[in-house]
């Protein structure tokens, strides 16, 4: 690398570790009851930033009686503590069982604060690969520079204690405590490991980030056209209430459900289009009418990447 080139990278980086970071209060989260068994906690629209504390995703828990299961940990270990806490409030069951919706940093930093004696972390055995990814583990230094000190040195990246099983079914049912669940697997969709919770006793969906409420999806180089065909399992199942990844949760979901698959639409269309003519991906971004979305939470920080993830989907699927 030249020196002119150099110097000036070199004086960002001694000013950034010149920059004192400043330690951070303690995280409190206020727990949202959803029905008999379910409760949630529901992170900011938008993306994860200081400001936030990284809390932009959401995360549920289920009482049984035999303990407590935990769907997702969100986005960083103070974020889990505070939710270790939180459940701690609401009932004397140990957390017994965390279940990974996918392996995104907003869903899964916060396992080492939950993890421990009697405790299971399960996902999906697609979780391993990206686990081990170039991406996550540039999306982890990423993270410890934009959101320390709550992301910082201290923050482990744990995986699963079991690697789950789905049969030709696609669905693994199980009971704890008296409540059913069923884990449901949509993987390909939104991230190659992706996992639905269902509560039969409850009619709850816990959705991952199969659908996002109020915002933007992040869909990345995600499988959309696997991605629409996994929102159609959410139909029958016939919920009371869903609860997304991101966003609020609701007794009726279909219009944030159609927004999600609308946007998919989309930039598989307008994406499809230029790749079929071979307009080159700049000139083709310029040239579509965003202004559909544009006012939707999360289009400035998310909308550029998943037109560009979509485009080198639909130069995949074109070469297929």
């Amino acid at each position: 690398m030249p020196a002119w080139l150099l110097r000036p990278l070199l004086g960002c980086a001694l000013g950034l570790l010149a920059a004192p970071v400043l330690a951070q209060a303690p995280l409190t989260l206020t727990p949202i009851k959803a029905s008999e068994h379910v409760y949630y906690f529901q992170g900011e629209s938008g993306v994860a930033a200081r400001a936030n504390r990284a809390f932009n995703s959401n995360a549920s828990f289920v009482v049984t009686g035999d303990g407590v299961v935990v769907f997702d940990a969100l986005g960083t270990p103070a974020l889990g503590a505070a939710m270790k806490a939180a459940i701690a409030s609401v009932t004397r069951q140990p957390v017994r069982l965390v279940i990974v919706s996918h392996f995104h940093a907003d869903h899964f930093y916060g396992l080492q604060a939950l993890a421990g004696p009697g405790v299971e972390i399960w996902g999906h055995p697609n979780g391993k690969e990206a686990l081990g990814s170039p991406f996550t583990q540039d999306r982890l230094e990423q993270r410890r520079r934009d959101l320390a000190p709550d992301v910082g040195p201290g923050t482990r990246l744990l995986g699963a204690d079991r690697w789950l099983d789905f049969g030709p079914s696609r669905e693994i049912a199980f009971e704890r405590g008296g409540v059913r669940f069923r884990i449901i697997d949509v993987s390909g969709a939104h991230s190659p490991e992706d996992l639905m919770l269902w509560i039969d006793n409850d009619r709850v969906l816990l959705a991952g980030d199969l659908y996002f409420s109020g915002r933007v999806p992040f869909v990345g180089n995600a499988d959309s056209k696997a991605w629409l065909a996994a929102i159609d399992r959410i139909g029958p199942l016939k919920p009371a209430m869903v609860i997304p990844g991101h966003g609020a949760a609701s007794r009726n979901p279909q219009p944030d459900i159609d927004l999600t698959r609308d946007y998919l639409q989309f930039l598989r269309a307008a994406m499809g289009r230029a790749v079929q003519d071979l307009v080159p991906f700049d000139e083709a971004y310029r040239a579509v009418d965003w202004s559909r979305f544009a006012k939707i939470p999360a289009f400035e920080a998310a909308n550029r990447i998943n037109a560009y993830g979509t485009y080198l989907r639909m130069e995949q699927e074109a070469l297929k």
